[in-house]
């Protein structure tokens, strides 16, 4: 039995699975973001009150590439295939740079910002700890 946080890190899975499980977490996001802007595009939900073909053209564009590489993204981060976390961080960076360099056209969005970030650090931090873990073997 756990008791302590100790206990929690002598009892863990080893880090390649806890990256395995954060990826297949990060694709469950990606499918129902990709959901949500596929919604968008055949006129099933709104966007902040204007259907699909109201939006103006380079919120479709983007309504329609993120639809594409999130779901695209989610089935390579469930298979655990390289291309899948490559397509994930391009994802991530699009989306910060849209929301920086482009945020006269797009708008800023701090918090989503901050989110992608920390999940890619958080990748970063796991990778070195399944990299560490292999190195010790």
């Amino acid at each position: 039995m756990i008791t302590s946080f100790q206990d929690l890190l002598k009892n863990r899975p080893p880090w390649s699975t806890v990256l395995l499980w954060y990826l297949r977490c990060m694709a469950l996001l990606l499918i129902a973001g990709g959901v949500i802007h596929w919604a968008r595009i055949v006129g099933f939900a709104p966007w902040r009150g204007a259907w699909f073909w109201e939006m103006p053209v380079e919120w479709q564009t983007a309504t329609v590439f993120f639809g594409v590489l999130d779901l695209v993204a989610a089935i390579g981060l469930w298979l655990a295939v390289s291309w899948g976390t490559v397509m994930w961080l391009f994802r991530a960076f699009s989306q910060i740079v849209m929301h920086t360099a482009f945020s006269d056209m797009f708008g800023r969005r701090p918090y989503e910002i901050t989110f992608y970030l920390a999940t890619i650090g958080i990748y970063l931090l796991l990778v070195y700890l399944v990299e560490r873990e292999h190195r010790k073997k």
